[in-house]
């Protein structure tokens, strides 16, 4: 069966160092932050009408995966339940029930880790102090109900 695994975490988490590390033992990694940079984006949050473009393009690229017997780590915030809800749902019709990671940190150590990244490529996007504290802040927690969930702790 092909393995979905959810980044599920705030900004400066560290989501993506455990994403890659999934990703060198073979897994398609998906991220939002390196198709962003890769078009071009250089600040965050993006516009709506590029968010809502990459995510459709990441959907695609998923259900492909999923269809090749390809296992897939979804390198997103998956901060609310309702988005892993509508993850979830697109993979139902597959069979492939998605596990969720969630990368833990203090928030201090996330908020450091934001304000210390130097913007140089899609996994070190800086933000403004204000809108990393609200993404910390604000992110919803994934809750055993919601399938398979490993607690990752980085700081």
């Amino acid at each position: 069966m092909v393995r979905v695994i959810f980044m599920c975490g705030p900004a400066g988490s560290g989501k993506s160092t455990v994403a890659r590390r999934l990703e060198t033992e073979g897994m398609v990694r998906l991220s939002m932050d390196t198709e962003a940079w890769a078009r071009g984006h250089r600040t965050m949050p993006l516009p709506e009408e590029v968010r809502t473009a990459i995510a459709a393009d990441l959907e695609q690229r998923l259900l492909a995966c999923v269809d090749e017997g390809r296992d897939v780590v979804l390198d997103l915030s998956f901060w609310s339940r309702e988005m892993r809800d509508r993850w979830r749902a697109l993979l139902a019709p597959s069979g492939v029930v998605p596990e969720i990671v969630q990368v833990v940190a203090e928030r201090s150590t996330a908020l450091a880790r934001i304000e210390a990244r130097a913007a140089e490529h899609g996994d070190d996007f800086r933000l403004p102090p204000a809108l990393a504290e609200r993404y910390y802040d604000h992110f919803q927690a994934p809750t055993e109900d919601e399938g398979p969930l490993t607690v990752v702790r980085t700081g």
